[in-house]
This record gives C-alpha cells, structure tokens and sequence, in this order.
C-alpha cells in the first residue's frame, strides 16, 4: 500500500454488490448521486479534512506556519490512520507534489487534469468530485481548495523560515505559488470489493 492511503470502509457498502461466486468478478451497479458508496466516501473526506483543518489551524494559532508544518508532517498521516476502517484507502494526491509519498496514479492524473480544465473554464472548485467502479474496485476524489490560511505554506511569497522548515522536511517540494481560491489537489479514496 502506498503511503499516501490507508484503509477506511462502510459496512453497508457491501449491499451494493452481487457476487455470483468465489471464481466471478464482482458485478456493480452504476455510480449515481445517491449511490451509497458516493455518499460514504463524502462523508469520510468531510471527517478526515475537518481533522485535519481543526490540527492545522491550532497549529497556526499556537506558532505559526512552522506549527502548522510540523503538524501536517507528523499528524496529517496519524489523523487517516484514525479515519481508517473497514477497507477503505483514503490519502491526498496534487499535480504539484509536497510528498513525493503522494504521487498520483494513472487516474488520480487524470482527474485531476479534468478538475483544473473544469476550474480554468469557472467551475466552482468546492464542488468539483469524480468517481468510477472497475474491476471490483470504487474509486473517488474530490478537489481542495487554497484557503486563505493555506498560503502561508503553498503561496507565492513564503517567509524565509516557513520556505527553510519546507526545504529541510520536503526537499522536493512544488507544491508553493498557490492563490486563494486555487485548486491545491484532492482527496482520493479507493474501495475494493473483496470475492466471497
């Protein structure tokens, strides 16, 4: 498993699946708004970035951005740990990486390609989500938004000791020169259907 997912999953996921047998795949009914799996994999990314929002903001309220990126280094893994359960993964992915630990795949990319199109042309960021069920397996993401208390750390003018604490933890990092209002990345969640 990479380290940008860890496991997280809804029992009553499993009512949406017919399995014929322990040699057949899984078959799946389409993705709609009012699937179950959507709006499970809503509500944990609601849970896990508002645990995440509150740890950063006490952070920054404490000490500052150098809190805040501590913080988001030690405990953003411990807080998905935390919202892991029943088979779920659920990690962040961006175009432009902080963790290299958070590349995306194949179809994370493309998602988000199709989120920074969907926002260039006006959408609203906040309501930007996608997802697909192929070979046994759910996957969703939805777009993060650059807040403003998001730009202490991603924006165009860092402070030279947020920019040095950055450079010591991320010497990778791309993930700066963001604007308020900007599409940062997205949550990204993958549930797989166990055969019985």
């Amino acid at each position: 498993m990479k380290n940008k997912t860890l496991s997280l999953m809804m029992l009553g996921c499993l009512s949406s699946v017919s399995v014929a047998s322990a040699q057949e795949a899984v078959t799946l009914p389409e993705v709609t708004g009012t699937d179950p799996l959507i709006a499970d994999a809503r509500q944990q990314t609601m849970m896990f970035a508002k645990d995440l929002k509150s740890t950063l903001m006490q952070g920054m309220k404490a000490d500052g951005p150098i809190a805040a990126i501590n913080l988001c280094n030690t405990e953003a893994p411990a807080l998905a740990a935390k919202h892991s359960r029943n088979g779920w993964e659920v990690g962040r992915t961006s175009e432009k990486l902080r963790n290299t630990a958070n590349a995306p795949d194949e179809w994370e990319a493309s998602i988000l390609a199709d989120f920074a199109a969907r926002a260039a042309a006006g959408e609203d960021i906040t309501t930007l989500e996608a997802s697909k069920r192929e070979n046994g397996e759910f996957r969703y993401m939805k777009a993060i938004p650059v807040g403003g208390p998001c730009v202490a750390c991603h924006g165009t003018a860092l402070a030279e000791p947020v920019a040095a604490k950055l450079d010591a933890l991320y010497p990778n990092d791309q993930a700066r020169g963001y604007s308020p209002g900007e599409l940062r990345g997205a949550f990204t969640l993958k549930y797989t259907f166990e055969q019985m």
